[in-house]
């Protein structure tokens, strides 16, 4: 096998071992994407070598590409089964969509600028990830065609939860994303019942802006 993917191998063993399981990451799919997904391949070649650290990293656009353990974190409360159709909101460089894509049966994930959305799109069909389906737009109206969604992440961090995606989160559906202020965020987990909608704290976080509609206003 070759050097370099035996090194990028281990490399994300050991991001798995030390920066997700033990933060109390425990499920088993997750983790598997987590080990199966190449998140050198979403960044830069000059940061390739960094792609497993313990940090965001840039993608140009002022956007980065999110901490693993906040990948794995958001996937797993997401709790999501391989029948599930999962709406992303940011599709960035696409790692998180191609870690979903591991997991879940079809993933839509919306793009607001257009750079990052050919760029994500050519990668996802260079690795064969036929399960992502992509759009060019603001994210923040959701994807009411293809609706409602067993779950739905939220990868910008929003002022409010955008009314539009709890509309087209479906009964029993779940729900990941940042909300707060311009820089930093708590990561809230949202369920939908039949007695209504649940909300749940789980810590603080730091995402670049959600802009769109209903979101942050674009300057």
């Amino acid at each position: 096998m070759d050097k370099e993917v035996l090194k990028y191998r281990r490399l994300r063993e050991e991001m798995v071992r030390q920066q997700i399981e033990a933060r109390g990451v425990t499920a088993p799919r997750v983790l598997a994407a987590m080990r199966k997904v190449p998140r050198h391949l979403f960044v830069s070649e000059a940061l390739r070598d960094q792609a497993y650290g313990d940090f965001p990293l840039p993608i140009g656009e002022q956007q980065t590409i999110s901490q693993p353990y906040i990948v794995a974190e958001m996937t797993q409360a997401l709790d999501l089964s391989p029948s599930d159709r999962v709406l992303e909101i940011g599709t960035g460089s696409g790692y998180q969509a191609a870690v979903l894509a591991q997991i879940a049966y079809r993933v839509y994930s919306i793009e607001r600028i257009r750079a990052l959305y050919v760029s994500a799109r050519r990668l996802f069909d260079e690795l064969r990830l036929h399960n992502i389906l992509t759009r060019y737009g603001d994210g923040t109206k959701g994807w009411e065609e293809e609706g409602p969604f067993d779950a739905i992440i939220v990868t910008a961090g929003a002022p409010e939860v955008p009314e539009s995606l709890l509309a087209q989160l479906a009964p029993g559906g779940r729900m990941a994303v940042p909300v707060g202020g311009a820089h930093t965020q708590e990561l809230i987990r949202i369920t939908r019942d039949e007695q209504g909608i649940h909300r749940s704290r789980l810590g603080g976080c730091r995402f670049v802006k959600l802009i769109g509609e209903e979101g942050w206003k674009e300057h």
